[in-house]
């Protein structure tokens, strides 16, 4: 591909290009423009494909490689952290309050002050929400929201989008949590989309884009009803 392919909304999520044809340079690079409606989502993620720009940018559309995922059984929990799960110092929920959960992961970081969860993007994914397939798994601490994950589930795939931690290991307690219960329903793989030392501290590891799609195309097969997990992970961990 030797140049970016720009996307008409009007044209529909039919027209996001092969993830094959994504730029070497930025790594992934797909695609600019269309639109971030749930139908635009889902195709995307259905594709290995998921927006991923700044406030003043056009949308961007990504499909790296290699692609960073994680098997829920293959999690690495260290014994600080077993500790921690073992102690019960935070309650853990689904569901509950997916708005605070992205407001939290869009808050700028330690080494950045800008951030790609933009007000339109909160919008979108609350969206997506609201239909039953985007999710949040968050910590709690006194009726506090101390930390939390939200991504999308489709198929067999969750496709994890953004951590935070108001307090030390606030997300990775929730994250535990929430592979436990993903893999439960049936989830095999947890797309993490970029590498990072902390997720492969947890665990992940990366596929090549073309493995990646395979698997996702063998995973996408069953494609699974949406709903909240509010209830049914409550019923679940206090098992």
């Amino acid at each position: 591909m030797s140049e970016l392919k720009w996307l008409c909304r009007d044209d529909g999520p039919d027209s996001l290009p092969d993830p094959a044809d994504a730029l070497r340079e930025p790594n992934g690079l797909l695609a600019a423009g269309g639109s971030l409606e749930p139908d635009w989502l889902l195709a995307g993620y259905r594709r290995g494909i998921f927006p991923w720009f700044e406030s003043g940018q056009p949308i961007l559309w990504w499909s790296p490689d290699p692609r960073t995922v994680l098997k829920p059984e293959e999690l690495r929990v260290s014994r600080s952290l077993r500790r921690r799960i073992d102690r019960n110092e935070f309650r853990v929920t689904a569901d509950t309050d997916f708005a605070g959960v992205i407001a939290g992961c869009a808050q700028p970081r330690s080494y950045t002050d800008s951030t790609w969860i933009t007000p339109e993007m909160q919008s979108a994914y609350i969206a997506l929400h609201e239909l039953g397939w985007a999710h949040s798994f968050e910590s709690w601490v006194d009726g506090s929201l101390a930390g939390g994950l939200y991504g999308i589930a489709i198929g067999r795939v969750f496709f994890g989008e953004s951590m935070f931690a108001k307090r030390s290991d606030a997300s990775k307690v929730a994250f535990f949590h929430a592979l436990r219960y993903l893999s439960r329903r049936g989830i095999e793989l947890v797309d993490c989309q970029l590498p990072s030392a902390h997720l492969s501290r947890l665990g992940a590891r990366s596929l090549p884009r073309a493995d990646f799609l395979t698997e996702l195309a063998r995973l996408m097969e069953s494609p699974g009803t949406p709903g909240s997990y509010r209830d049914d992970f409550v019923s679940q961990v206090n098992r």
